[in-house]
This record gives C-alpha cells, sequence and structure tokens, in this order.
C-alpha cells in the first residue's frame, strides 16, 4: 500500500519549488552539524570517535544533498529529490562504511610503505570534501574520495539505491580521462582554497587573541568561518566533479 501510495504521489503534478541561486542552502543544517561535531571532537577527546563518525554522516548527507542539484545544473535528470530520509540515511550509512574501509586500506598501506607521515592524512579523505585538510597530498586524494563517493550515488540510483564499490571502480576506468582531468583540477582548487583559508585562519586568530570582545562571540565568528568555507568546498568540489562526468558522458 505504502509503494502504491508513493507511486501515485509522484504521478501527482507539484509545482516545481526551486532555491535559485540558494539552492545549494539546503545542505546548510549537514554542515552546520558537521562542523559542530567536529569542534566537539576537538574540545572532548573522550567522545570524539562517535563525534567523528556523525561528522561523517552529515558530511555524506550535504554530499547528497548538493549532488542533486549539481546534476539539476548539468541539465541532467535525478530522481535523489524523491528519497525520503530513510532511504538518504540507508544510503548514506551503505556509503560511509565502503569509504571507511576504503581509508583504513589505503592508511595501512602507505604506513607499511614507510610513509608515515603522510599516512594520518588519507584518513581524512572524507572529511575533506567540506574541511581543510593541512596536507596537499590529502587535498587530492579527498578529490579522489569524494568522486568515488558520487559515482556510487549515480550508481546507486540507476539499480535501485543498491550500493556498489566496485561498480563504482569500474565507472571510473570507464572514464578515466575526463574524471581524472577533474580529479587533478578538484585537487589543485583544494590547495588555493586551503591557502586562502589558511590566510583568514590567521588573521582570525590574531584578532581572536587581541580583540576583547565576549568569548561566545569570538567563537560564533570563527564557526560561521568554518562553516562558510565548508559550504564553498562542498558546492564547488560537486560543481566540477559533476562537470567531469558530463563531459565524459558527452564525449562517449
Amino acid at each position: 500500500m505504502t509503494v502504491a501510495l508513493r507511486q501515485q504521489l509522484r504521478q501527482q503534478a507539484f509545482p516545481n519549488v526551486s532555491f535559485g541561486p540558494f539552492r545549494f542552502f539546503e545542505a546548510m543544517p549537514w554542515l552546520v552539524l558537521a562542523a559542530s561535531m567536529r569542534v566537539i571532537a576537538f574540545n572532548n577527546p573522550l567522545i570524539a570517535i562517535p563525534a567523528i563518525i556523525f561528522a561523517s554522516i552529515a558530511v555524506l548527507h550535504a554530499f547528497l544533498v548538493v549532488t542533486q542539484r549539481s546534476i539539476e545544473l548539468a541539465q541532467g535528470q535525478t530522481s535523489l529529490g524523491a528519497l525520503t530520509f530513510t532511504e538518504q540515511s540507508r544510503l548514506t550509512r551503505a556509503i560511509l562504511w565502503r569509504i571507511g574501509l576504503l581509508m583504513i586500506g589505503a592508511t595501512t598501506a602507505i604506513a607499511a610503505a614507510g610513509y608515515t607521515s603522510v599516512a594520518p592524512h588519507l584518513m581524512q579523505g572524507l572529511d575533506g570534501m567540506a574541511f581543510d585538510q593541512f596536507g596537499d597530498i590529502g587535498k587530492f586524494w579527498s578529490a579522489v574520495v569524494a568522486l568515488l563517493t558520487l559515482l556510487m550515488i549515480v550508481d546507486a540510483e540507476q539499480n535501485r539505491g543498491r550500493v556498489s564499490f566496485r561498480r563504482a571502480v569500474e565507472e571510473l576506468a570507464r572514464r578515466s580521462l575526463w574524471l581524472g582531468v577533474a580529479v587533478i583540477a578538484l585537487g589543485v582548487i583544494y590547495l588555493g582554497l586551503g591557502f586562502g583559508q589558511g590566510l583568514i585562519r590567521n588573521a582570525l586568530w590574531q584578532f581572536y587573541q587581541a580583540s576583547l570582545l565576549h568569548p561566545l562571540i569570538k567563537n560564533l565568528i570563527f564557526f560561521v568561518f568554518i562553516f562558510s568555507f565548508a559550504m564553498l568546498r562542498l558546492w564547488v568540489t560537486l560543481l566540477v566533479l559533476t562537470w567531469g562526468l558530463k563531459r565524459s558522458y558527452l564525449r562517449g
């Protein structure tokens, strides 16, 4: 009965609601939650791991929302907007554990190869889609993780919600030229964003130490700074990757 009702509702004509130039702001609540969890993890080591897991889930939810809007901007069609919250949660959890195993495997392999200073940055691959990484290699790794996440979302939509890491890798291999260009371009953009964010961060830190404002206000300013760059980074990530994916389809 529920399935029949949902099919009936989909057949009805509804007004086309759009956020216009603010369409990506639908991801804002999830990024606010992710930024909050990061602050909690930093200030309270006892609950750092659960807070980081919740932050990762929130980042993936935000990624899913922006994926829908990016595909629509690229004149593509997607049914991601028809997913219920439960279906979205199921999809993000299925992607999260696969990406988590990928990051653990990559970190372990790099550490075993002797690059112990680089290995920890690979565990931030998912986090780096929205928040700054301090390692240059980690920024390009985050671009790869973001691409695989996008490919898994697109593939799951075509396969009744079934997530497959293998199919995503096969799709990456088939479209390696344009997707590779997109990953390199996104990694370079991450470098530029990281440089600009670092300059602003240092300026805010100087202000934080010298200002006589109430600590709550200064913390709020710093939080808005983190959140704003997270939103910008996620927008840019999906716009670049969907551009690369669209070019790969156009070029066959």
